[in-house]
């Protein structure tokens, strides 16, 4: 028969027991060492029964602060003294190769007379004096009613209406360069045409006191009755 072992002899059963305790002390001893302080000896100097000066006492100090850079070097201009009493020499030459003696006569300035103004052989549109039908507007109006014919084809197809006619009054009052620039058709333009190569010479324009050519349109009315 095998014995039977103690319960109370059981090693097992204070195994918690002793882990809590070996806790305790493990966190004892590292407390300890964190509590240690460990002093050291310095060696003290005492500067009052010492008869080092003072330099000597910090000559081992190391300098923490950087001496400045000295200052760029001003280089003064020069000055160069003048003497008030020195007299500057400087030489002007004038040439004068006019001489004016009291005999000498001075030329009359004569001022020449304004050219007259040419007014050049130009058409012009508008002048001073436009030109005009001898004997005015009502001789003009009288002309036409007397010589104007109105064209057998017109009358048939009852053609009316303006005709502008263009033409240029000469210096000496001829009428040339005559064309139609509005019509009508139906002859009516031909008719105009033919009424002004009739026309009697007219009084001519004038611009500046002189006479010119000058280019003009007139509307001859074609009216059935």
């Amino acid at each position: 028969m095998q014995p039977k072992k103690d319960p109370r002899l059981e090693l097992s059963t204070y195994s918690t027991l002793f882990f809590n305790i070996g806790l305790v002390i493990s966190l004892g001893l590292v407390l300890a060492a964190f509590e240690w302080k460990s002093i050291e000896q310095k060696s003290s100097v005492n500067l009052v029964n010492s008869n080092a000066s003072f330099a000597d006492l910090i000559h081992d100090i190391p300098q923490t602060r950087q001496p400045l850079p000295p200052p760029p070097r001003i280089q003064q201009p020069q000055v160069i003294e003048v003497p008030d009493d020195e007299e500057l020499e400087v030489e002007l030459e004038i040439n004068l190769d006019i001489a004016i003696i009291e005999e000498t006569a001075i030329e009359e300035i004569i001022l020449a007379q304004e050219p007259e103004v040419e007014i050049a052989d130009e058409l012009f549109l508008v002048v001073e004096e436009m030109p005009s039908f001898p004997g005015g507007k009502s001789k003009f109006s009288d002309f036409v009613i007397e010589n104007l014919k109105y064209p057998t084809i017109a009358r048939i197809k009852g053609i009316e209406g303006k005709v502008i006619v263009e033409f240029v009054v000469s210096e000496i009052g001829e009428i040339s360069q005559i064309k139609v620039i509005q019509g009508i058709g139906s002859g009516c333009d031909e008719e105009a045409k033919r009424l002004m190569q009739s026309s009697p010479n007219w009084i001519p324009g004038k611009q500046a006191g002189k006479n010119v050519k000058v280019k003009m349109a007139v509307a001859l009315m074609f009216n059935l009755f």
